[in-house]
Parts: structure tokens; sequence; C-alpha cells
């Protein structure tokens, strides 16, 4: 009795010891196997996405989250084949990716709108924008921030979760500018005269494009002066050249032909006396 229990243990755990080889060979199996197609499958959504024309930051980071992922499912599913219950491994790393989205939920915020800004590309390199309240031209865009360069020569780093909770104006998308100048004329100048004037330099500046038309209308009338508001396009990189030399045009122009441009003036009123002296 003694010898048969010894020989049915015996083959009991010999049984045993060949079923888990093979449990480990199937497993090994599965993470080369499982390795070499998640490569393959990583490589062709990298290709995919660079015929798509996306941006290659964006490409490398997509690929390494894809990879991610597979592996991290080819590991449960080997340690399933080799018998080793998975539960509590899956429990944990829920729990410590939990953990680490509430610790980095600014950063992860960052880097979703970075995505978002680098595929719907609401802007481009090169784009003079107001982005997260700050007037700048892009100089770059990463996953987790936008680099701007200010009009005064310094650099803003706006992080990007900013950048798109918030309005963005973009001054170069539609390849054209509209500037604005208020100038003021006196009340005895001839109102068709002045208007004539500044329309001559239109035809005189290149910068300003003929479409849309560019023109010129009365606005209001101040205290001291018939105020005339001045609209013109031009491409973006004429803009701020553009509408500094009309300005100035438009006053050396108005001193030539004698168009006035006034100024406040105030008139007072002197009276001389003595005062009053009050009695006691």
């Amino acid at each position: 009795m003694h010898d048969f229990l010894a020989r049915l243990l015996g083959a009991r755990i010999a049984d045993t010891a060949i079923s888990a080889s093979l449990n480990v060979l199937l497993a090994l199996l599965i993470l080369l196997v499982g390795s070499w197609l998640a490569t393959r499958l990583a490589n062709v959504l990298q290709r995919a996405m660079e015929r798509a024309s996306v941006d290659i930051t964006l490409v490398g980071f997509l690929r390494k989250v894809v990879y991610g992922i597979l592996i991290a499912l080819l590991v449960v599913i080997a340690l399933n084949a080799a018998g080793v219950s998975t539960a509590p491994l899956v429990a944990a790393l829920g729990a410590a990716g939990l953990a680490l989205g509430l610790a980095l939920q600014g950063s992860l915020s960052n880097l979703a709108w970075g995505v978002l800004l680098i595929v719907f590309r609401p802007f481009r390199v090169g784009d003079f924008v107001t982005a997260g309240g700050i007037d700048g031209t892009v100089e770059s865009i990463n996953l987790m921030h936008t680099l701007l360069s200010l009009p005064d020569g310094r650099e803003a780093i706006v992080p990007n979760g900013k950048v798109g909770s918030d309005a963005i104006l973009n001054y170069n998308r539609r390849g054209t500018r509209r500037f604005e100048l208020t100038v003021g004329i006196g009340y005895k100048d001839d109102i068709g005269a002045a208007m004539a004037e500044i329309r001559k330099l239109f035809e005189q500046d290149e910068r300003i494009l003929k479409e849309p038309a560019p023109g010129v209308w009365t606005s209001g009338l101040g205290e001291s002066s018939v105020d005339l508001v001045v609209r013109a396009w031009t491409r973006p990189e004429h803009f701020l050249a553009a509408k500094a030399d009309l300005l100035r045009a438009i006053k050396e122009h108005y001193d030539e032909v004698g168009i006035s441009i006034p100024f406040p003036q105030r008139e007072l009123t002197v009276v001389q006396g003595s005062l009053p002296v009050k009695p006691g």
C-alpha cells in the first residue's frame, strides 16, 4: 500500500511538473510571438500616421503608448497561460494608475491638450497668436507646452492646458489682417476732400491690398474735430509697418494740402475785481 501511494504521488508530481513546464514554455512563446507582433503593429501605426502627415512629435508619442499597452496586455496573457493568477496584478495596476492620474492631473491635462493642439492645429509654428491670454509668435508646440516669442524679445512658455482652455486668436490663418486708424479734422475743413486725400495714399502704398478694398468713413463728431475712421487690409508680415507709415503719411499730406488736425482746446475767462468781504 505504501509503495502504491508513493508511486501515485510521484506520478502526480511528475504530471504537475510537466504541466507547469508546458505552461511556462507556452507563456514564453506567447511573450516572444506577442512582442514581435506588438512591434509590427506599432510600426504599422507609425507608418500610417506618417503617411497621414501627422506631427512627428505626436507620431512618436502615440507609437510608444500603443506599444506599451500591447506589452502590458501581453504580460497579463502570458501570466494567465503560465497558471499565475493575474487578478491581484490587474487590481494593483489599476490602483497605481488611479493614484498616478490624480497626482499628475495637471500634467495629464497639458498632455491631453497638447495632443489636441497637434491634431487639430488651431495654429502653426510662425503664426502670431493670442494663446492663454498672451500675444506672441509661435516658436514651437510640444506635448506639454507651447513656446511663444513676444514682440519685445521675451519668451513665454505657456502650458497647453492654459492654451486650450482659453480663446485662441490666430492673426495669420487667413493670410490678411485689417488695421484701423482714427484721424480728426477741423470742423471748417471739407470732409469729402479729406477723405479723397486719404484714398490717394491707399494707391501709393503697395502693401495695402486692393481686395478687400480699403476705405475711410466718418465715425463721429468730437469736441474739437470731425473723426474719420480709416480701415485697410494688408499681409500679416506688413501689418505694423503699413499701419505706422500710413498714419505718418496722412499727417504729412494733410500739412501739405492745408487740412488741419485739431487738438483739444480750452477757453479760460479771467474776471478781475476784489472779492466781497464778509461782515464781521
